[in-house]
């Protein structure tokens, strides 16, 4: 992997906390690379909203409720429209992958002799492959690259760290309804189950921020 990929999985996986400050030097001790890929890589991060520009440095970015709830708002909107023009325009590799994703999905949940960050690493993992399997299917550029802004990975990751196994079991459940749905090219059961399974997870996040008493999601 390039450093872009690197630092980014660092910040996913909550090595590079919220708050937490980069800066050039402390990047290129960290990855023993030249300045030249690290401020790339940084311009990169700082679109993708993982970092903001602070003084001479940036901070890994940190989410308040109101972000959140936002955030999970657009995404159930897109991403609920996209479940609904897989339906109408999917192909059978578009299925396929939606399947793939799912097996690997249910074999990281079975994976009980790795460690959790790992198992819950692999987990996220293949919840992005379905989810984009399922974008990828409805065929739109635009609503693909709208979500692409809008989906914040460590928001994603914090959130199935949370979640208990049962909790875990019930998304990759809904998965299976998207998929059965999208398969079966039912458009309108399509879309509403993407907008429950969406909605569900932002009650689920919300739910443990309040557990935690804590105003924002920080890693």
């Amino acid at each position: 992997m390039g450093v872009y990929e690197n630092i980014k999985n660092a910040i996913i996986i909550g090595e590079y906390a919220s708050g937490y400050r980069l800066t050039e030097e402390s990047l290129t001790k960290d990855w023993n690379v030249s300045r030249t890929p690290i401020r790339e890589a940084l311009k990169k991060l700082e679109f993708d909203g993982l970092i903001t520009s602070l003084h001479r440095g940036y901070t890994v970015r940190t989410f308040a409720k109101e972000d959140l709830r936002q955030i999970y708002g657009i995404r159930a909107l897109l991403e609920s429209h996209a479940a609904e023009q897989a339906a109408i325009n999917r192909h059978d590799e578009n299925i396929k992958m939606m399947h793939r994703a799912n097996e690997d999905y249910k074999k990281a949940l079975e994976q009980n002799s790795i460690d959790q960050l790992t198992q819950k690493k692999a987990i996220v993992d293949a919840n992005k492959s379905f989810h984009d399997a399922v974008i990828n299917a409805s065929q739109n550029e635009h609503v693909r690259d709208l979500i692409g802004k809008v989906v914040v990975l460590p928001l994603v990751f914090r959130s199935f760290y949370w979640l208990n196994k049962e909790e875990i079991q019930q998304s990759l459940q809904t998965h299976q309804i998207i998929l059965r749905a999208i398969e079966e090219k039912d458009a309108i059961r399509s879309k509403a189950a993407m907008h429950e399974h969406i909605f569900r997870g932002r009650d689920n996040v919300l739910y443990h921020l309040k557990e935690d008493k804590n105003d924002d999601l920080s890693m």
